[in-house]
């Protein structure tokens, strides 16, 4: 306990490197960035069919302006972050924010729907950068425990809002002002942030004194993993436009398979390696991300389908559509920023993580007896409300989880990591889920085709069921997590306030 004693306070003069008083700023700071790269997933897809409009695009063309953005955040994830720990989270944190603001102002002034993707490619790097280096720095600045649990608490609660708002501005931006304010919007508040960070985030010591140990940059590691997983998410798209088992999907899923071994022999190999594959034997780490990914791989198939269906079938419209979103946002607003962090501190993550995994699992099971006259408060509200509830008390968990047994100098690698799940649960859960509706579902070239209202339903209800699975896994994975170091710490840091 002495040992503890004597390593405990240097962390926290460390993470306070600047001062107590201007955590709030670098806490609102984080979360301000974190938000608007979360809103920037949905607020463009409101926006698309009128910028398809205006260059004469297909919906087939269109679908690269989301695609690019997705493709190169979850690319570039893992790379930030590492590229954080050893030169600086703050730097590389403001040279994305301001990269993402310069992309966004070009994006709204783009002549042609290529530079207009471009763009978007450079936001998606941006994102990255930000994003990796914002959850590190939130690490870094706040000491383990219930302070730092507060502060991911109020991180993903950024998350959540920042979905439901998207798909809200997106219709009103849309509406109002012409699609192209839909990235100029983020140009005033991406130079605020910037600003605002030069000044208020401390340089601190992690990066610094990391890189001072080895400033050596596993290259081919960093290109092999985000080439590998850019080709496994492409593939993943690939499949939803070309078929599951067509012979371009085959060669690309393959193509990505070989990349990513390629990159498992080169960190075996490497003595500075971008990802220690010792990291992942961790119990809390290689569980954080199972369910993570599981968690999101549902998630975002099932908020892809319910918009579908609520347009297709009820014939609502995309703000009505995202409107109805709305009651699920809020919920997971509130218990992913003001409960979920307070009853881990109180109960620990896995007591958390099983039950909000098991209410999404309910949720999804209630949303398969879906009909062509389902009523939105009689048989949707709940089932959605359930699964809000449930994603909002998991998300703070597992970054708690994700993150609470780093080492001093790993917060990029482990923030890098868990985003990366993240971000390739999304496509590989609407991947998945399309191909089990397709089974009921008459279909052309991998696209969803309504021969008959009564067959797209039965597909979605397959679906939902396929959704049900996945989070049941996801519960498997919560029970056998490991979390030891969590609960050392709630002692540790029990015992220094105290004394």
């Amino acid at each position: 306990m002495q040992r503890q004693r004597s390593t405990s306070p240097t962390t926290i003069t460390t993470a306070n490197a600047g001062s107590s008083s201007q955590l709030p700023v670098v806490l609102a700071l984080i979360t301000l960035a974190q938000f608007m790269i979360v809103v920037d997933f949905t607020i463009v897809q409101v926006a698309l069919p009128s910028i398809g409009r205006e260059f004469g695009v297909s919906i087939n063309g269109l679908q690269w302006v989301v695609t690019a953005y997705g493709l190169t955040l979850a690319g570039f994830l893992m790379l930030s972050g590492r590229l954080g720990d050893l030169y600086g989270q703050k730097k590389l944190f403001i040279m994305g924010i301001l990269l993402f603001s310069l992309a966004s102002l070009i994006g709204g002034l783009a002549p042609s729907e290529v530079v207009l993707i471009l763009t978007r490619m450079a936001q998606g790097l941006g994102a990255a950068m930000a994003s990796a280096t914002g959850l590190s720095i939130l690490t870094s600045a706040f000491t383990e425990g219930k302070e730092r649990n507060r502060a991911l608490s109020v991180f993903s609660a950024a998350t959540g809002s920042g979905f439901a708002a998207g798909m809200i501005l997106g219709g009103v931006i849309t509406a109002t002002l012409g699609w192209r304010w839909v990235f100029d919007i983020n140009v005033p508040v991406g130079v605020i942030v910037f600003l605002l960070s030069i000044k208020y985030i401390s340089t601190g010591t992690t990066g610094q004194a990391h890189a001072q140990k080895n400033k050596h940059l596993d290259i081919f590691g960093a290109v092999s993993v985000t080439a590998g997983l850019m080709l496994l998410v492409y593939s993943l798209s690939s499949a939803q436009n070309i078929g599951l088992g067509s012979l371009q999907t085959l060669e690309l899923f393959l193509l990505s398979a070989v990349v990513l071994v390629a990159f498992l022999l080169i960190e075996y190999r490497s003595k500075a390696p971008l990802m220690p594959l010792g990291f992942l034997k961790r119990g809390s780490i290689f569980g954080a991300n199972a369910v993570g990914l599981i968690q999101v791989a549902a998630f975002a198939a099932m908020v892809f389908i319910l918009t579908n269906y609520l347009q297709q079938v009820r014939g609502y419209s995309a703000f009505s559509a995202g409107l109805a979103f709305i009651p699920m946002g809020v919920v997971f607003l509130v218990v992913s920023g003001f409960l979920s962090a307070r009853l881990v501190n109180r109960f620990g993550v896995k007591t958390i993580l099983i039950p909000g995994m098991v209410l999404q699992t309910i949720g999804y099971l209630l949303l398969s007896p879906i009909s062509t006259t389902e009523s939105y408060f009689g048989g949707l509200l709940i089932p959605t409300l359930l699964i809000g509830f449930g994603t909002g008390l998991g998300f703070t968990a597992i970054n708690i989880a994700a993150l609470g047994g780093t080492r001093r100098g790993e917060e990029g690698l482990a923030s890098g990591l868990i985003n990366t799940s993240r971000q390739i649960g999304g496509p590989i859960g609407l991947t998945i889920l399309l191909t089990v509706a397709n089974f009921g579902t008459s279909t052309s070239a991998g696209h969803l085709v309504v021969q008959s209202t009564q067959s797209m339903i039965i597909g979605f209800a397959y679906a939902f069921l396929a959704a049900s699975l996945l989070t049941g896994i996801g519960i498997i994975f919560a029970v056998l997590l490991k979390h030891e170091k969590y609960n050392q710490a709630r002692v540790v840091m029990s015992t220094i306030h105290k004394s």
